[in-house]
């Protein structure tokens, strides 16, 4: 089992995976049980909002299509990720939508894909890039 960050979950759904790592891309190849935390789609939706982030299509549509992906599951944030993203210590950065992330992948004891430095120093968590 593995989480996607955000950005992983764009450059893959959008077939971008020159930005893709060798070692995230053979995860992504190999693991059945993709899950991504429901705070990905609200950074999503937000930064389409903003424009700054184009899709093609409507958010609905386009999370729509992401979500018949086979082996991809989207998480929601229950009480324990929501606790466990307020104790992540003070060496981890204040993004709230990263400590969603985070916590998610804890909460799950599940490796998480992402590119983002801050994160992948961050001890607590195993990260794959």
């Amino acid at each position: 089992m593995i989480v996607l960050d955000t950005h992983v979950l764009l450059w893959w759904v959008d077939r971008d995976h020159h930005r893709l790592t060798k070692a995230a891309t053979a995860a992504l190849s190999a693991d059945e049980n993709k899950l991504v935390s429901s705070i990905s789609i609200w950074e999503i939706a937000n930064l389409v909002s903003l424009g700054r982030l184009r899709l093609g299509r409507d958010v609905r549509e386009w999370l729509e299509k992401v979500s018949t992906t086979r082996g991809l599951s989207f998480v929601p944030p229950d009480n324990d990720i929501a606790i466990r993203s307020t104790q992540l210590g003070d060496e981890f950065h204040r993004d709230p939508a990263d400590r969603l992330i985070v916590a998610t992948a804890m909460s799950r004891d599940a490796a998480l894909l992402t590119a983002d430095d801050k994160i992948r120093r961050y001890p607590h968590v195993t990260t794959i890039w």
